[in-house]
């Protein structure tokens, strides 16, 4: 026999323990149910992929049967699709406002955002360097700065969009980060301090996507000009090898 499929009271059971789960860390009501939200918009999405994978019939299968199963897998993924856009629409509300994440207005940052930022950013920085030296409390408001330069919609889909930014410039981040990040000879005091911490890969990101947007929000943040300075200086630099 095969395992049996959880049954909704389950479901809810789990979904709920995570709820209070969160709240026991801190987390407000509003951030958590988001954050259970879009897992559950993501989980949809993988049961949509993995409906992709059974389009194509047995292959002993005749021309009716094959067109059948085609129609019925193409009609499942079409609803898990406008399942997952329900859970979205939960989550984050109904999609509204340009392409590209841009922010109209300014949409709060909440601590959920900021983590999640973290955890995407952590990893494609440690590719190139080994060690982080800023502050977290510092790293939070760099953050902060980040995510304000985008729409509510845009925070969701940011940890692709980095990941993206990264595999397209990772020549330049190598030499970047071998230049002046950490194990490099400049200091983690001055200008260049923010090239010993993961930040520095939003920052750069917002700094090609929307640099307008980033000094606005540097500026509203009372964040240093000087380390946006310096990055600024150092990306540049780091555009063409060295001769």
């Amino acid at each position: 026999m095969g395992r049996p499929p959880l049954d909704p009271a389950s479901v809810l059971n789990a979904k709920n323990t995570l709820f209070e789960l969160l709240g026991r860390a801190g987390v407000p009501p509003g951030e958590a149910e988001e954050l259970i939200a879009l897992v559950e918009a993501g989980a949809v999405v993988d049961a949509h992929s993995e409906t992709g994978k059974a389009r194509s019939a047995p292959a002993a299968a005749d021309g009716p049967y094959d067109a059948g199963w085609h129609d019925g897998a193409r009609a499942m993924g079409d609803e898990l699709l406008r399942v997952a856009e329900r859970a979205l629409e939960r989550a984050i509300g109904p999609a509204s406002g340009p392409a590209g994440g841009a922010a109209q207005g300014h949409h709060l940052v909440g601590r959920v955002d900021v983590e999640r930022a973290k955890v995407a950013v952590t990893p494609l920085y440690l590719a190139f360097s080994g060690t982080s030296d800023l502050d977290p409390e510092v790293s939070d408001e760099v953050l902060t700065a980040v995510l304000g330069t985008m729409s509510v919609v845009g925070r969701v889909a940011y940890a692709g969009q980095l990941e993206r930014f990264t595999d397209f410039h990772r020549r330049r981040l190598e030499r970047l980060y071998a230049r002046y990040g950490p194990g490099s000879r400049i200091a983690v005091h001055g200008r260049y301090s923010l090239l010993h911490s993961p930040t520095s890969i939003a920052v750069l990101e917002r700094l090609t996507a929307a640099p307008e947007a980033l000094r606005e929000e540097w500026e509203r943040a009372e964040l240093p000009p000087a380390w946006l300075e310096g990055l600024t200086v150092a990306w540049r630099a780091s555009e063409a090898s060295p001769v």
